[in-house]
């Protein structure tokens, strides 16, 4: 067996070894729903290698609980947007390396739901992990929340970097003992990524991807990540080292709200 045959048989592994992980969390409820354009895929249909822990299919997001419009664990993206991340794979796989994504298309009744909750400032219950220095009350100032994102238009994705062979995630258990997403590794929530100095969806200054308090292999690991992907097209936004928008986008001035569940890309 080759060594590229080795590694994409790895991470072929590790993404098996997330499905339990996925599988037993909690997830919105199905129902009938409008169907994407063509030009949408599901990710692993393009390359199953990338594992995939959709996180706001979970309760393990910042509002403590699935968000609507998430009924299945799967990565829908727009076809460039998914060639593009194949490439990226194929060349980090090489390196000892697999992509992780977190979200990919977000529909327009998820973040109506995190505008709901932002303005719900008496539920606060996941502050500990996910905004602990931040007040609610500035969501919406400080540009944490917003009322339309881009990952709607289905060319952005939230993705980090997992050294092969990659570990299974634990699964969030709802009302254990949170610590800060700006933790140390070893502390935080745990994750089978590298050390990106924070956990995913972290509110915090800390998650600018050229925060000069983020030094050594934490700012290594950001950067390898970025130049990976800014290479093929994709755009980082300097808030968030996770979050990468490929371009030119295929739908620049549409929010789709059709929901992330297979069926939605069915056929495609």
């Amino acid at each position: 067996m080759t060594g590229i045959a080795r590694l994409l048989r790895a991470a072929a592994a590790a993404c098996a070894a997330l499905l339990p992980v996925t599988a037993a969390a909690p997830v919105a409820a199905a129902g009938p729903g409008p169907q994407a354009p063509p030009e949408f895929v599901d990710l692993r249909s393009v390359d199953p290698t990338i594992i995939t822990e959709m996180r706001y299919a979970t309760a393990h997001t910042f509002m403590g609980e699935p968000v609507d419009g998430y009924r299945q664990p799967v990565c829908i993206l727009t076809r460039p947007a998914a060639l593009a991340l194949r490439t990226a794979q194929r060349s980090l796989l090489r390196q000892g390396y697999s992509l992780k994504v977190y979200d990919c298309y977000r529909p327009q009744r998820a973040v109506d739901h995190f505008v709901r909750w932002a303005k719900d400032l008496d539920d606060q219950a996941m502050k500990d992990e996910f905004y602990p220095l931040v007040d609610k009350t500035r969501l919406f100032e400080d540009g944490y929340i917003a009322e339309k994102s881009g990952h709607s238009r289905g060319s952005t994705v939230d993705l980090t970097l997992v050294r092969l062979p990659a570990l299974p995630t634990r699964p969030y258990e709802p009302g254990e003992e949170l610590t800060p997403c700006y933790a140390p590794k070893g502390v935080r929530f745990p994750d089978n990524s590298v050390d990106m100095g924070t956990g995913y969806d972290c509110f915090d200054t800390l998650s600018h991807t050229d925060d000069p308090r983020i030094q050594g292999a934490q700012r290594a690991n950001r950067q390898f990540l970025k130049e990976r992907l800014t290479g093929l097209g994709f755009v980082n936004l300097a808030e968030e080292w996770w979050h990468f928008t490929y371009r030119p986008e295929l739908f620049p001035d549409t929010y789709f709200d059709f929901p992330v569940a297979r069926r939605s890309v069915a056929g495609h």
